[in-house]
């Protein structure tokens, strides 16, 4: 038998029967004598970090998110969930809460502890209904957008661009200039916090440094919309790229500062989709630039990771030639357009895909198909080095869904409890 066609149970090869016993009567009498032989279970933190150095993990790991829009709904919750959970704000600690109440793996995100001041670009902002609109005075000249605040009845929150501040060439200096004007330094007090969160968390995962999408990404999903991005690229190429050099060396100072606290990953919100954009706009602006980042988080001890949660099937070989670490919120049909089998055979062996599991957010009628669907998306995975699975909090989703979605990850992908249980080895005998 192949010892990575495991249809089943906990992720663990399987030994012969007299071997088990011998391994088991072994660490009883060690732990009998107090031997410090006996080895000690593998943290969720270190098990993470198995996969990033390309080895078979002791169980697939699941971590939980939860943010003010991907939180669950509140109907039927535990009281004393519903209680820590409070209010869901950004960087508070709602993704730790929601990760521990279901025995997820931590991978938290946390914003780069930077302080940004201007020095001749002044902000004009006022809030009605929850229409935000501000005004942006630059030395070259003013930039207006306007911001709606989406509520949801479950409490779940989102903003959405309904006027952006970019609308044609002519605002590209303006933009420009806003980057140019800011300083840019390390906020003390933001680096507490982030060591106050890694003690928080301690071995039960990882800290997510967030930084800014690339400046392309960033055209898109803030400052252009997506119309607008595709005039500029055909009507005033060398500016737009003028403008982006500009970006990246603002965004480049940010993350120099960030990779020097305690965070272990950086990765970048770019919510890349070629729904949005095209892999030739990507090729051209993107893959040096990547490399870039990547350096610079390696060179701290750093991981580097891409946030894609659109379409990114046709973007996948231009990842592979880049020195990313790995693709987060990668995203299966039928919300996404790549199959995970599909997604690693493109990405290669180095890349560790970071699933979003996605049929929590489709039909949970069927439970019996959402559970095997599920397993097919881990059977593809095979041998699971670098493989990594996310379950956020949907406000349409109950506790008690996505309790099952997430005991369908573990029926194939194992657990730490499970893990704790078994004889310490991983590998198998004929």
């Amino acid at each position: 038998m192949d010892t990575h066609q495991i249809p089943s149970g906990p992720l663990r090869p399987i030994l012969p029967l007299r071997r088990l016993l011998k391994e088991a009567e072994e660490a009883t009498v060690d732990m009998l004598n107090d031997n410090p032989k006996v080895p000690a279970m593998t943290t969720p933190r270190e098990n993470m970090m198995k996969i990033f150095r390309h080895e078979i993990p002791d169980w697939i790991p699941v971590t939980g998110h939860c943010d003010p829009y991907n939180q669950p709904n509140r109907e039927g919750m535990d009281p004393d969930l519903a209680a820590a959970l409070g209010e869901v704000r950004w960087g508070g600690t709602a993704t730790v809460t929601f990760s521990r109440f279901l025995g997820l793996d931590i991978m938290d995100w946390y914003g780069m502890p930077v302080r940004i001041t201007r020095r001749n670009v002044a902000v004009e902002e006022t809030t009605e209904d929850d229409i935000t609109t501000r005004v942006w005075h630059t030395p070259k000249g003013d930039l207006r957008e306007i911001i709606r605040t989406c509520r949801d009845r479950t409490g779940a929150v989102s903003s959405n661009w309904t006027e952006h501040p970019v609308k044609g060439p002519e605002d590209l200096p303006a933009l420009a200039s806003i980057f140019e004007d800011e300083v840019i330094e390390s906020d003390p007090d933001g680096i507490a916090r982030t060591r106050e969160r890694r003690e928080l968390i301690g071995d039960d995962g990882l800290i997510l440094g967030n930084i800014h999408g690339t400046p392309l990404g960033m055209m898109f999903r803030v400052y252009s919309g997506v119309a607008a991005l595709a005039y500029l690229w055909a009507d005033a190429p060398d500016a737009l790229r003028d403008l982006f050099a500009v970006m990246e060396r603002n965004y480049q100072q940010r993350l120099a500062i960030g990779v020097q606290s305690d965070i272990d990953i950086v990765v970048s919100v770019d919510d890349t989709s070629t729904t949005t954009i095209s892999p030739a706009m990507f090729e051209a602006c993107n893959l040096d630039l990547t490399d870039a980042r990547a350096d610079a988080a390696h060179a701290a001890g750093k991981l580097y990771f891409h946030h894609s949660c659109g379409h990114i099937r046709d973007l996948l070989q231009l990842y592979r030639r880049t020195k990313m670490d790995g693709v987060h919120a990668f995203t299966i049909p039928s919300i996404g357009n790549v199959t995970v089998a599909d997604g690693r055979k493109a990405l290669g062996n180095r890349i560790t895909v970071m699933a979003g599991v996605q049929q929590l957010a489709g039909p949970l009628d069927d439970r019996a198909a959402v559970r095997e669907s599920i397993h097919q998306m881990i059977r593809e995975a095979e041998p699971w080095d670098h493989f990594i699975l996310g379950v956020a909090g949907y406000p349409n989703r109950t506790m008690d869904q996505t309790k099952f979605v997430v005991d369908c990850c573990r029926e194939l992908g194992g657990s730490p409890e499970s893990n704790a249980k078994q004889p310490a080895t991983t590998i198998a005998e004929g």
